[in-house]
């Protein structure tokens, strides 16, 4: 189940955090890879390290996916490379965390090109190729953020668009049901990656996850794979508009 073998996946925001982790889960299941970061020269590591573990092929690119230029001459490439995108995971994401009285116009303009508009530019982009193949499984990396408010820092922009990542999902798979295309979005918790895990790990934290999470705990690498791989798999083909939340059960209460 959930072979990838001869299947094409992009992956935004590859240099770091979820979207190496769960470029390297595509990769496991024998997906071949398109990595997309401003970060090239981490790519190139990556790429070389997945090469030699798993035997795939990845093409490594320079993309900054605020720039409708970059994110048209990434598809480009991909497409002369592979000859087919399969699987689009949209996982670059960035923010300006401040709240609505204090937020500036450029803080709020930033987050909204990097955590929203860059998830229509590049799902129109690549959208295009799979509509060649009447085939495609879009990926977007949303937020528990997107489906609750929260009083534990005031992030108001980065509410604002994973929120909109949520319903942007839901009018992708409407419209590209017809095309073989599904569309669904992963809302992860909080989790442990190389910038989060010294803040997850203070004891502030950890008594706030006992109070506010279920589980009492942050997600931990690997807990999100599963979701992801399923999501891009073939067994997944009648599974579109889902908004899936990774998340301990924080959104649950």
């Amino acid at each position: 189940m959930f072979d990838l073998h001869g299947k094409v996946a992009v992956v935004s925001g590859a240099s770091s955090g979820l979207g190496v982790q769960l470029a390297t889960a595509f990769a496991r299941q024998g997906a071949d890879l398109v990595l997309l970061a401003r970060r090239v020269e981490r790519l190139e590591e990556l790429a070389e390290k997945l090469r030699a573990e798993q035997g795939i092929k990845v093409l490594p690119i320079r993309c900054d996916v605020t720039l409708t230029e970059d994110i048209n001459n990434a598809a480009a490439q991909a497409e002369q490379e592979y000859g087919h995108v399969d699987i689009l995971l949209n996982c670059a994401g960035s923010s300006k965390d401040k709240g609505v009285l204090e937020m500036a116009d450029d803080e709020w303009d930033f987050t909204i090109a990097t955590d929203e508009t860059s998830v229509f530019k590049m799902t129109r982009a690549f959208g295009n190729i799979m509509k060649k193949n009447h085939y495609g499984r879009i990926i977007n990396i949303a937020s528990m953020y997107g489906l609750v408010g929260n009083t534990e820092i005031y992030t108001v922009a980065y509410h604002a668009s994973k929120g909109a990542v949520v319903n942007f999902t839901r009018a992708v798979a409407a419209e590209l049901a017809t095309d073989g295309i599904t569309c669904n979005a992963i809302c992860p918790g909080y989790f442990e990656t190389e910038l989060t895990k010294a803040v997850l790990d203070t004891d502030t934290f950890q008594q706030f996850a006992k109070t506010h999470v279920p589980m009492q705990r942050y997600g931990k690498p690997g807990e999100l794979d599963a979701a992801a791989v399923f999501l891009a798999s073939e067994e997944s083909r009648y599974v579109t508009g889902v908004i899936l939340p990774v998340d301990g059960g924080y959104t649950c209460i």
